[in-house]
């Protein structure tokens, strides 16, 4: 007969707080690492509203458009997104957008769980047909922005939000931003120094090192410097570009230059080369050396992103995308939803014009302090590498970059 063991007390105490340990820890387990911060019995009948604001995050589905969406030179615009902005801040939320190319994509993503809100003005039919609620943002003939059918609650703090005072201030907001869009604080000094003696500015330097460091004409940096800044090394953008070359201050930290150095003149300058030659080396695709500085050009003031996008809009009508004359209107299309909104495009709106006539701008200028537009390189005037010795002294023959060398643009060590 087998013999029963009685515990003593002693040894019960112990034994039961062990087994109550286990038993918390499997249930902790049960519902997941952060199950003793949230309460497992009402988590599934938790509100939308609750889940939003418990994450601290609105996630804004939208299309790509200036009434909607975009971005200019890395600061987030458009009258949808700062209806949005306006909203999350009161609630004291960050947003993250999320661009899609079609209103059916936007009601499945709302439906997914995958966004929080449509920041598009839908129809009511559009509304019924993918049973989606409007909330917030409504014009009486376009529609309302929209939530998902289980976001009532979400929809009535929208509603209770959006008014006749915040659309007026809204829209007033934006008014200014467009308004102060390309305006940059700076004074305006005369495009040459000394015509005559071929001096351009007090910056000539400065461009002729930073220009040797990575093989182009100084003059192209030059150009570029006074279509940025107009030589004023404390020139400012409402947008947030800094110094000669108007560096935005992520691009700057990007290529080592640090926030407190971005006014100092040959830091500002280095710091663009650097850019510049990236940006040439990522545009090797682009086989002539002429076009892909053409490319360049446009990069440095719209974004790569959105030169590729030009070139593939040209590349799906049969032009060449290696040739800028015939990717340069698909730049000018990316303001018309026709284009922007096309699937091959993945940057969507940009304001084309300014890129458009910024690469046009540069080119005469660069041709008018004495540069080879059609080269872009240092084939025509004075280059910052001597070309010979003096006379009556033995000749030595230096070697000069052009862009038809496979060296043209290589960045050195610093």
């Amino acid at each position: 007969m087998a013999k029963i063991h009685f515990f003593s007390n002693k040894l019960l105490l112990p034994l039961c707080f062990f087994c109550t340990i286990v038993a918390c820890t499997n249930q902790m387990r049960t519902h997941g690492d952060n199950a003793a911060f949230t309460a497992p019995a009402d988590s599934a009948t938790q509100g939308v509203w609750d889940k939003i604001k418990s994450s601290g995050e609105l996630i804004f589905a939208t299309l790509s458009g200036p009434g909607t969406y975009y971005e200019y030179h890395g600061r987030e615009m458009g009258l949808q997104f700062a209806y949005v902005q306006h909203f999350a801040q009161s609630e004291g939320l960050r947003v993250r957008v999320e661009v899609v190319h079609d209103t059916v994509e936007l009601a499945e993503l709302l439906k997914s769980g995958e966004a929080d809100v449509a920041g598009v003005l839908l129809s009511d039919a559009f509304l019924q047909e993918h049973e989606l609620l409007g909330a917030g943002v409504k014009d009486s003939v376009r529609g309302a922005w929209a939530v998902c059918a289980a976001s009532s609650d979400f929809g009535e703090l929208l509603d209770k939000w959006y008014s006749e005072d915040v659309k007026k201030e809204v829209e007033g907001l934006v008014r200014e931003q467009t308004a102060q869009r390309t305006q940059v604080k700076r004074k305006v000094y005369a495009p040459y120094l000394s015509k005559e003696k071929g001096e351009i500015s007090q910056y000539d330097a400065h461009f002729k090192r930073a220009a040797s460091t990575i093989g182009c004409d100084w003059r192209l940096l030059a150009a570029m410097a006074y279509q940025e800044s107009c030589f004023d090394p404390q020139a400012q953008s409402w947008a947030g570009a800094k110094g000669l070359m108007q560096l935005m201050p992520a691009t700057a930290a990007s290529v080592g230059l640090s926030i407190d150095k971005i006014f100092d003149p040959a830091e500002n300058i280095n710091a663009a080369a650097r850019v510049m030659s990236g940006l040439y080396k990522s545009l090797s695709d682009i086989k002539s050396p002429d076009e892909r500085l053409k490319f360049m050009l446009a990069s440095y003031n719209g974004g790569i992103g959105h030169v590729r996008d030009a070139q593939a809009l040209a590349r799906k009508a049969g032009k060449s995308a290696q040739v800028w004359s015939e990717v340069g209107p698909y730049i000018l299309h990316l303001s018309d939803p026709a284009y922007y909104r096309d699937p091959v495009v993945k940057y969507g709106y940009m304001i084309g014009s300014e890129t458009y006539n910024y690469v046009n701008s540069v080119c005469e200028r660069f041709r008018a302090y004495g540069g080879e537009v059609t080269g872009m390189g240092p084939r025509g005037g004075e280059s910052s590498t001597p070309h010979r010795a003096e006379a009556k002294r033995k000749r030595t023959e230096h070697k000069i970059y052009t862009p038809d060398d496979p060296e043209f643009f290589k960045m050195q060590a610093e």
